[in-house]
């Protein structure tokens, strides 16, 4: 196992141990505390910390799992597995609000008085220290580690604070004024647990599913290319993620067909070199040559886009190749999504401004797009 996920994998296992320890401490503390009060809002705080050392557990064992190297069956790693726990976390946190939910609502119709003492107090101030400690422990390590696992982890610890902050709030509001709030706050702490599973699938189903390139990645790799004076733009960014640190992109790249094709191969070896020893991303770049010297390829192109830009400004052209002696013409435009169902008539109004060339389009997602 490279030093990265070793390092990775030791992080993400003390991450989840102390998760499992800090919230059973918790767990016995407010279960002992709202089965003495008869507090139906403590007994949820106190499931809700036994569902977070759950978590922590399936966190644990997903990034364990996570660090495995690659092997024959699986040559991009097993980095999935980390998402793969998230959702298994974001099932644990669903059901448990969901049946929690199910009880507050029970107390609402039934009210029944709670006892809240100092001993309860003292239990849950305790644990809003203890969830704030881990709110700035897993947030630092989920920035460092660019972890989305422990970044919600993190925001479902913050959420915990305010959870407890309520159900400290509803003994309080009884004590002085006698309401019997405690199914309410119930069903508030069902549904910040709630809340939080329904975030966590989101976040670890978007990548599984495919998401685009965040800004920051694209601009990771632009920047590598950027630097390449011989690059005369670039196009067609695509980003395949098989989960933290195994990251593979591809994308392409202009250069004048002048050129030594030696010399461009030899630039896009040390673009993709550089770019996995800079930012961990493995790149493919596709090499594009350009004729830079023909007048009627220069007048076709600008007719495209003007075009183009009168049917909508969004449309993106590249990859222009004229065949005049054929009266062919060759291009792709990034397609926004909404205009999908568009395609017909776009290729119908190009055919139409190029005539008498013939035009093969290929339209490409929008997302794709980096254009230069």
């Amino acid at each position: 196992m490279p030093r990265s996920d070793r390092s990775r994998s030791s992080a993400g296992a003390r991450a989840g141990a102390v998760g499992i320890g800090a919230n059973l401490m918790l767990f016995s503390g407010k279960l002992i505390a709202g089965t003495l009060s008869g507090s139906v809002s403590v007994t949820a705080d106190a499931m809700n910390n036994l569902s977070d050392a759950g978590s922590s557990l399936v966190t644990l064992l997903g990034f364990k799992l996570a660090g495995k190297p690659a092997d024959q069956d699986h040559p991009y790693g097993h980095a999935r597995y980390e998402y793969l726990s998230g959702l298994a976390v974001a099932a644990m946190i669903l059901f448990i609000g969901f049946e929690l939910a199910k009880a507050s609502v029970s107390r609402i119709i039934h009210p029944a008085a709670v006892v809240f003492d100092m001993v309860t107090v003292l239990v849950l101030m305790g644990s809003i220290t203890v969830k704030l400690g881990l709110w700035l422990y897993y947030r630092h390590l989920g920035r460092k580690l660019h972890s989305e696992a422990l970044l919600a982890t993190a925001a479902d610890s913050r959420n915990d604070c305010v959870a407890t902050g309520a159900v400290l709030l509803s003994g309080v509001v009884q004590l002085f004024t006698g309401w019997q709030v405690d199914g309410w706050m119930g069903l508030g702490v069902a549904a910040f647990i709630l809340y939080s599973g329904i975030f966590l699938a989101k976040t670890t189903i978007s990548p599984l599913l495919g998401e685009a390139a965040g800004p920051e990645l694209r601009e990771q790799i632009l920047d590598e290319i950027r630097t390449q004076p011989l690059v005369l733009g670039y196009h067609d960014l695509m980003v395949h993620d098989y989960g933290p640190d195994r990251r593979f992109a591809s994308i392409h790249v202009e250069m004048d067909s002048r050129r030594d094709p030696l010399q461009c191969h030899e630039i896009i070896d040390r673009l993709e070199r550089e770019c996995y020893e800079s930012h961990g991303i493995h790149l493919v770049i596709h090499y594009d040559p350009v004729i830079t010297d023909d007048p009627e390829q220069d007048r076709v192109r600008s007719l495209v886009q003007r075009t183009l830009e009168q049917i909508d400004p969004r449309l993106r052209l590249h990859d222009l190749r004229v065949i005049a002696d054929r009266e062919e013409v060759f291009f792709d435009i990034a397609l926004p999504s909404d205009l999908e169902k568009d395609k017909p008539k776009l290729q119908s109004h190009l055919d139409a401004a190029l005539a008498p060339y013939r035009a093969t389009i290929t339209f490409d997602p929008e997302a794709f797009d980096c254009h230069r």
